[in-house]
């Protein structure tokens, strides 16, 4: 595979930490991370339940505050941004995908996408978008017409319509099957090399960090270890 990556940082992370408060009771979900992601690199955060991996996704999409340390993308502060900031962030340079769908019942695969494209600045048509994942063919189709596959890619489309600088993708296969997930993951990496988005893809399947340029490993609230590729693996070639 051709290497996308580049030397411009897109996030900063440093003394990262999230602590939830229940009545009396603290809970760390984060314990000082320090981290920093790639331009257009395609990296993968391994761990188990509870270790932090969706605190830190959340935190640095701007959906989660930081309860201490430093957050950074590119040269904006994170931890210390308005609501309105936060919200223009959101909105112009960040896309998400969750492992449910939460495509609109009521409008199909084109009306799902236009949803985004039309409040984005500078949007592909959501032909272009649903073509890029491999389903020029099913704009018309409703949600319920699709399988699940093609549910999630209808997600991927919708938040990468908007050419955003960063794809965090949380659990993007988890509620599928084998085969349907490595079409997922293909069109996770089709984003990645043909758009050359940052894509975060966090998961507790080891196998799928195969497919990364960075594999970082989370265990209770901390980074174990963040171990480079030197070759990535197609996902048509993993098996789990």
């Amino acid at each position: 595979m051709t290497d996308t990556t580049s030397n411009e940082i897109v996030f900063s992370t440093e003394g990262l930490t999230k602590v939830y408060r229940v009545g009396e009771r603290e809970i760390h979900a984060l314990r000082g991370v320090d981290l920093t992601l790639y331009a257009k690199e395609f990296v993968v955060m391994l761990g188990a339940s509870g270790s932090g991996k969706s605190t830190l996704l959340n935190i640095l999409g701007g959906l989660d505050a930081a309860t201490d340390g430093e957050v950074r993308y590119q040269d904006q502060d994170l931890v210390h941004a308005s609501d309105r900031i936060l919200t223009h962030y959101r909105r112009h340079h960040v896309g998400f995908v969750f492992q449910f769908y939460n495509l609109i019942s009521s409008l199909t695969a084109r009306e799902n996408v236009q949803i985004v494209t039309d409040i984005a600045n500078d949007p592909m048509t959501p032909e272009e978008a649903l073509d890029l994942v491999g389903l020029g063919g099913r704009l018309d189709h409703f949600p319920s017409q699709l399988s699940g596959g093609e549910q999630q890619r209808v997600a991927i489309a919708r938040a990468v319509a908007k050419r955003p600088a960063v794809l965090l993708c949380d659990e993007p296969t988890g509620s599928l099957d084998s085969k349907t997930g490595i079409q997922v993951l293909e069109t996770l990496e089709t984003v990645n090399q043909e758009l050359g988005t940052t894509t975060v893809v966090i998961t507790h399947n080891v196998v799928i960090g195969e497919m990364a340029d960075r594999v970082v490993r989370l265990s209770d609230g901390r980074v174990q270890d963040c171990i480079s590729n030197e070759k990535r693996r197609p996902p048509s070639s993993l098996s789990w």
